[in-house]
């Protein structure tokens, strides 16, 4: 016996475009429908449904953000942390699985990837200088550029 009203609210939701719907109340049960259909009729308001427009329009404003005190001196140990781009997690553990590295990632990514550099090199760009060896020769070196604590670039040079 529920289902009847239940099924009609959801009908009157679907087919109403935007706009308004009244709950009423009486004997024979709850009914719904587009005009006032009693004086104590429940107004329920209906969202616009229809496909197309904007995809923010559904959005909250914008709050302000606030700068703290706190935050204003520790605003250079985050920016080296939030500098790097986002690399999310399933391609990030491909890269690790592959041992790559690319560009984004943060210092302990390519420690994890590569391990511990041959060479470092501080100024006047940091940079990890990676050899790979094949038969015992050295085949290629890696070398991997970091601003602000990431992954700028990656180069692969032959000796």
């Amino acid at each position: 016996m529920l289902r009847w009203p239940l099924f009609c609210l959801l009908m009157i939701l679907v087919a109403a475009p935007a706009g308004a719907v009244y709950r009423c109340q009486d004997a024979n049960g709850v009914t719904f429908s587009d005009q006032p259909c009693a004086p104590d009729a429940e107004r329920i308001e209906v969202p616009d449904n229809r496909i197309g427009g904007d995809f923010g329009s559904n959005l909250p404003p914008p709050q302000p953000q606030q700068p703290d005190a706190e935050d204003s001196e520790d605003s250079g140990a985050q920016s080296a942390s939030s500098a790097c781009r986002f690399i999310n997690s399933t391609d990030l553990r491909r890269y690790l699985i592959r041992d790559q590295v690319v560009k984004g990632m943060t210092r302990e990514n390519v420690l994890e990837a590569f391990g511990q550099p041959t060479e470092t090199y501080p100024v006047p760009q940091q940079t990890w200088v990676y050899e790979t060896d094949y038969n015992g020769k050295l085949y290629e070196l890696t070398y991997v550029y970091f601003r602000d604590g990431c992954v700028e670039r990656v180069e692969y040079r032959k000796p």
